[in-house]
């Protein structure tokens, strides 16, 4: 029997261009790209050169603190480009992919008849361990360092997530695969969402979590089942196609980083579900699905947390979502902030549209103001759903003072658990980046 852990802070924001449970059909023109960005705290030591032919399962790169935590490629084919930015960053390696695919073959695995070293050592040889990510910093974790839990959260609720109950269909034996492999290393818990189909699965605790958004964040979970304190480390998942790879990692003795896709938003004319590879370059799916007589704003990910990208983008590694909403830039309003606004959204109900009651809206990209000094209003403790005061942590991390940071619970918390208090703030911070910037510092201190 679940647990049932009832929140009662948070935020559900409705937009208009949800993706529809059909699937569409795309051929893909053959160019793939492995961002190291995606993987949060990751120095990448690139293990290919230009011209190289690798297969599906080869090592693209590695990370340089920790050189067994490889990092594999999509595809089979030719390593056609390792692209740097400024002081020689690694910004991706662009692979051209085989007509005909050949994967790297690690052998299928009885996952109960193996332990917890032996299914680490199985996801560092096929390159996916780097896709789990841990509390505290919130980066890509350290294979040497024991976890006292991992986190599973397989409940997605930012605004025009994707159904990972639809995405699950037909794979829930690699599901389970993957959940009993990481059952092996610790204890593991699963979140889900009320009603969700997964309640019946085997090896871990199940926690079901009642809330608005962001009841799904692994870090909230974390927060309500088993707290971070100095000096622990948990294991998180917060993307559950993670543990879908490693199921099929076992099960197949491939590396398939085949994930279930939504794309979303306003401007989206058919928002539906597509079948993507981590890295496949997005010109294809993108190419005549939105209007694109007025500027938009191409979105790797949802609203709260993804990155703008472009058509010439590349399909991230923890993407769920490809979101298309207008930029705003070309708005026009007659007379500004003074009128009603019956179509705009507004937690404080400064516009007259919380008089329809919930309804869905078409947001733009504006921020609408300036950033200002910050204010004490007590705004994101009404939307975090969590044992901290968040106002008092991002004044700690804004001045340095890293002793009232551990006090005040900075182990616990990733940047995503700030999004919906970036979006109510009137101060119009980016908690975000404030969030990643105080984490990395307070990584290098204690390292």
């Amino acid at each position: 029997m679940a647990n049932v852990i009832k929140l009662h802070k948070g935020l559900d924001i409705h937009l208009q261009g949800k993706a529809e449970e059909t699937l569409i059909r795309l051929k893909s023109n053959g160019k793939y790209a492995l961002v190291p960005d995606d993987f949060e705290g990751v120095t990448p030591k690139v293990v290919v050169k230009e011209g190289d032919t690798v297969k599906a399962g080869d090592a693209l790169f590695i990370n340089k603190q920790y050189p067994e935590v490889k990092f594999a490629s999509p595809v089979s084919g030719k390593v056609c480009e390792v692209v740097r930015g400024e002081r020689r960053k690694v910004l991706c390696i662009r692979v051209d992919a085989d007509g005909q695919q050949s994967y790297v073959d690690f052998g299928k695995k009885d996952v109960a008849q193996l332990n917890g070293e032996q299914v680490i050592e199985a996801l560092l040889e096929a390159g996916i361990f780097g896709y789990i990510n841990q509390l505290p910093y919130a980066v890509s974790t350290n294979p040497s360092v024991m976890p006292k839990a991992i986190f599973v959260s397989a409940l997605r609720d930012k605004p025009l997530a994707a159904s990972f109950d639809y995405e699950v269909k037909g794979q829930e034996q690699d599901f389970q695969t993957g959940l009993t492999a990481l059952s092996k290393i610790a204890k593991t818990y699963l979140g889900l969402g009320i009603g969700s189909a997964l309640e019946g699965v085997k090896d871990v605790e199940v926690n079901v979590f009642d809330g608005k958004c962001p009841a799904g964040n692994v870090g909230v979970q974390v927060n309500h089942v088993d707290p971070v304190n100095k000096g622990e480390v948990v294991w998180t998942i917060g993307d559950p196609t993670v543990v879908l790879f490693i199921g099929r990692l076992f099960n197949t003795g491939r590396v398939d980083l085949r994930r279930r896709v939504a794309l979303c938003g306003s401007e989206v004319k058919s928002p539906a579900y597509v079948d993507m590879l981590v890295g496949e370059e997005l010109s294809t799916l993108l190419s005549n699905s939105y209007d694109d007589s007025h500027p938009v704003r191409i979105i790797n990910g949802n609203v709260l947390t993804g990155r703008p990208t472009t058509k010439d983008g590349y399909l991230g590694a923890h993407t769920s979502e490809i979101t298309v909403i207008p930029e705003g830039s070309d708005a026009d309003e007659m007379l500004g902030w003074i009128m009603p606004r019956f179509s705009q959204f507004s937690v404080n109900r400064s516009y007259f549209s919380w008089l329809f009651g919930k309804k869905s809206y078409a947001l733009d990209a504006r921020i609408k103001g300036g950033e200002r000094h910050i204010i004490m209003s007590g705004e994101y403790d009404k939307v975090l759903p969590m044992d901290i005061y968040g106002e008092y942590l991002i004044k700690a991390i804004i001045t340095g003072d890293i002793d009232r940071q551990e006090a005040l619970g900075i182990y616990e918390v990733a940047p995503e658990d700030f999004a919906l208090a970036e979006f109510v703030d009137s101060s119009k911070l980016e908690l975000q980046r404030i969030v990643r910037e105080g984490l990395n510092i307070l990584r290098k201190e204690n390292a």
